[in-house]
Order: C-alpha cells, then structure tokens, then sequence
C-alpha cells in the first residue's frame, strides 16, 4: 500500500470525529452571525415579525402566501428597485434613531462629537434640520444659572438654548448675488428704519453662517432693502406701491427661472428683511413671496394677511444715529432717579396717538405726555428720568420707542391693538413689558399704578439684563441683536420642518 492510502486509514481511525463536527459547528454559526450582524435590522427581527411601518415583505408588495411561500409578481422588477430604495430609507431612519438617543448625553455647545458632526454633513440641508427639530423638541431642561441667558426673559429658556447652540453649528445661509444698488447690497444704517440695513451689513460682513455653494444653504437671503426700495421707485405723492411690488415679482421670478432653489419649496426655505412701513405691501405682486417666505418685519400686524405670526418675525426696529457709535447714550438711571411715571413724545398720526393726548396730553404732572418734544427738554433724559415709556402705534403698529426704551432701562408700555411684539417666539415680553388695549387708553395711569413697586422693579431689571440682546454691534457677539434676529429666521424655518428625514 501506498504512502496516501496509509494516510487516508490512520485519519479514518485515529481521528475524533465528535470533536472535528463540533468546531465546525462552532465556526459556522459564528460567522452566520458575524452576517446578520451587518444587516439593516438586529437578529430578534428575523426571528420576530417586523412591524408594519418599516416592513421589508410590505414594501416588496407581495402577491399573497402560500404554504409558507412568498410569491411575488413576475413584471415587479421595478417594485423591487423601489423597495431597495426603500429599505435604504429604512436603514437611514434607524440611523437616524440611534443618532438622536446619542444626543441625548450630548451637550452641543461648540463641541460636537465627531462622528455626531459627520452625520449631519452626510444629510442634506432639509435633512439635517429635521434632525436638529427632533433634538430641539426634547432639550434637556438647563438651569436658570447660565451667565450669558437670563432665564426669566425667555418663554422655554432650555429649547432657545439647545435651537441657538445649534444655529452656532450648523446653520448656512446663501446670499443671491443678483441685485444692483442702491436697492441690493447697500445697506442704509442710519435713521429709524435701520434695522433693515444693520442686519445685511452684518450678513454680508459673516463668515461663519454663509456658504458659497445653495447645496448647502438651509437659508436663501433676498438681500434688499425696503427703505431703498422706496427711495429709489417710488414717486412722490402718487400714492402707488404697485410698482414697488412688481419690482420684487420680477426679481423673484428672475431668481426662480435661473436657480432651482425657489422652486423646490415655493420659497419657504427663503427669507427676507424689511422695516420700512410700506415692507409687507411691497411683496403683493408675488403670492409665494407673500405666502411662504419667512419675513422679518418690523411692521408685524396680524390684523393684516400679510405678516403671519408662528412664521414671520417681529423686527425689532431700532433708531441709529451714530453708525461709527451705535450705542451711544444706552444706559438709564437707577428706579429712585426716576421721577416721572410715565413720558411720550412724538408726532400726532394714526388711529391711537390722538386719543393719548385728548386723554393726557397737559392733564397730569405724573403723566408727560406731548406731540412734538418741547425744544427745552432732552428726549434721552426724559426717558431715563421715567418709569414708563408709553409706545403707542403711529401709521403702522410698529415704534422704534419699544427699542429706545429698552436702551434707557424704561419699562416699555405698548398700545397698539394686533401688534406681535419683537422676537416674539423667543422673548418673554409680560417679564419687562406692560401691554394696554387701546380702548383702555383714558385709564392708563391708573394701570400703571396699579403696578406693584416690587413687580415695577422686577421689570426694570429685567429690561436692563434683556439690553444686551436689542444691541447693534460694529464685530456681532453671541446674543446681540444680529444673532437673535437671525435665530428667529432659524427657528422659522426649524418648525416648518418634518420630524424624520426621508429621501
């Protein structure tokens, strides 16, 4: 006999053929699992039926089952293409699961986890702030202790935290190029209307929300200016906006035909910010511009269709000077250097002006209330000396005197009937503000003393913590004007969001 078939006789009957069949066993059930283990759904749900909204065997649309066989359609190719594609999604969801219960340990700040941040590159735009609403939704209650945020100013100061910590992440914002000046790109920073101009000087100036490619963009910024709008197009005297409002049609139906941006969400993922009066009638033209953009306005009266409170932001609108010194004279004196309960000053127009001075005009020395400033008194000081600052609604609903209030530590009194207050989905405002119907107008001194001292001075400190976020600064700083406008931009367009990204 041959050296192999000596071989082959000692293997057949030394070999302990127990022990070779278990290790085999063994190897093959290890790897079997290895397997499943890199599938889209864990081992329990082979074993278990799977659920109907992310079942495998729905999506394939099968025929029927019988005696245990699945029997699919023959000419299915393309529903099986489509349920590939569908158990990616599938697949994307449960990722996008496991993501947010990581979140839940994570405190996003400027430090987000690595493999955390790859995940939200990976998603598209609309994607990611799905992710971020869910997130956003179940935030993590935070202590009233933080230096920077004053909790009590703030309606849910735990979910304005989490939402603003990840605008600091994420956000990208694209400015279209298209426009000439003066309307584009020229920002006017002085005067009453120049919260329009600070802000897209401060948005053109960012390098840390503008991105260069709209692929990336959750935000398209119409970067025009209201006041110049008017200046430039408007003819005096004639009464007629309409040729304002078809000049933002064609710009919008310009920028429409030659991106696809604005027609993939009828312009809801666009934005634009105006705080001249005539700001809202100037977009009439245009139905999507007037519907579904996100409008900051400083002009916010729900008792028109156009603003649409929820949406659109109240701008806050402030009066500049000084452009190379924004805050100049901000700063009030102590509660017990102000002898006047109440001051205003301004000229008489609109519906609630006039009643004011019928009612207190000249009536009470406790109560200075006049048209015109008389030449012999400083408007700053007047503010500063009083408790009250009365901020009654001219032509529109909207006054720069609730921001100038604010900059002299008075706790502003606001009379005007269908106004949305400035940055209103963030803000707090029954925590510094006192609001009067119009039609209690001829008891006014009598709310306001009705007042607690101790409630008063609560409200005056609040005005003077909640300064810092209705400032203009030259090189913006967390929490200023700039970032709390455009967190309400972001904020908009987070809960217009679904909950679950699905491609």
């Amino acid at each position: 006999m041959n050296k192999l078939g000596k071989m082959i006789v000692v293997l057949l009957f030394r070999t302990n053929w127990r022990k070779l069949v278990f290790v085999c066993g063994v190897i093959t059930i290890g790897s079997v699992l290895i397997q499943i283990s890199t599938l889209f759904y864990p081992l329990s749900e082979f074993i278990l039926p799977l659920p109907t909204s992310v079942s495998y065997y729905k999506s394939l649309q099968l025929e029927n089952v019988r005696d245990g066989a699945i029997v699919v359609r023959l000419n299915s190719s393309a529903k099986v293409n489509q349920s590939m594609a569908s158990s990616k999604n599938e697949g994307k969801e449960l990722e996008y699961r496991r993501e947010m219960n990581n979140l839940k340990s994570i405190s996003v700040g400027k430090h987000l986890p690595s493999h955390m941040e790859r995940y939200l590159l990976s998603l598209k735009p609309d994607e990611a702030l799905s992710f971020v609403k869910k997130d956003i939704e179940n935030a993590p209650l935070v202590s009233g202790d933080d230096p920077e945020l004053y909790a009590p100013l703030f309606r849910n100061i735990s979910i304005f935290k989490r939402s603003y910590e990840w605008m600091e992440r994420i956000l990208k914002v694209y400015i279209y190029k298209e426009g000439k000046r003066p309307i584009f790109h020229q920002p006017q920073l002085t005067g009453i209307y120049a919260s329009e101009g600070w802000f897209m000087k401060l948005m053109e100036e960012n390098k840390q929300f503008l991105t260069k490619d709209p692929q990336k963009a959750h935000l398209f910024y119409l970067p025009y200016s209201a006041r110049q709008l008017q200046t430039v197009l408007y003819v005096r005297n004639s009464h007629n906006m309409k040729p304002l409002s078809i000049f933002l049609r064609d710009y919008v139906n310009m920028l429409a035909a030659k991106y696809p941006f604005w027609n993939r969400t009828r312009g809801s993922d666009h934005f634009l910010v105006a705080c001249h009066d005539w700001g809202p009638y100037t977009l009439t033209e245009h139905e999507e511009l007037t519907k579904n953009t996100i409008k900051a306005l400083c002009n916010a009266d729900v008792s028109q269709w156009i603003f649409v409170a929820g949406k659109d932001v109240s701008l806050p609108q402030t009066f500049i000077r000084n452009p190379k010194k924004p805050l100049k004279n901000v700063g009030g004196r102590r509660v017990s250097r102000r002898p006047i309960l109440a001051f205003f000053a301004g000229n008489i127009h609109g519906r609630v002006r006039p009643i004011l001075l019928k009612h207190w005009a000249n009536k009470d020395e406790d109560m200075r209330i006049y048209g015109p400033l008389p030449n012999r008194l400083s408007y700053p000081q007047q503010m500063k000396s009083s408790k009250y600052c009365i901020c009654p609604m001219g032509f529109e609903v909207n006054s720069p005197r609730i921001v100038e209030a604010i900059y002299y530590e008075c706790v502003p009194v606001i009379i005007a009937d269908n106004f949305v207050p400035p940055l209103n989905e963030a803000l707090n405002w029954n925590a510094f503000s006192v609001v009067v119907d119009e039609k209690d107008i001829p008891r006014l001194k009598e709310i306001l003393l009705a007042i607690p001292l101790k409630r008063y001075i609560v409200m005056q400190n609040n005005v003077k913590r909640l300064q810092k976020h209705f400032l203009w600064n030259v090189r913006p700083t967390r929490h200023d004007l700039f970032h709390m406008i455009l967190h309400s931009i972001w904020a908009s367009r987070i809960n217009q969001i679904d909950q679950i990204p699905r491609l």
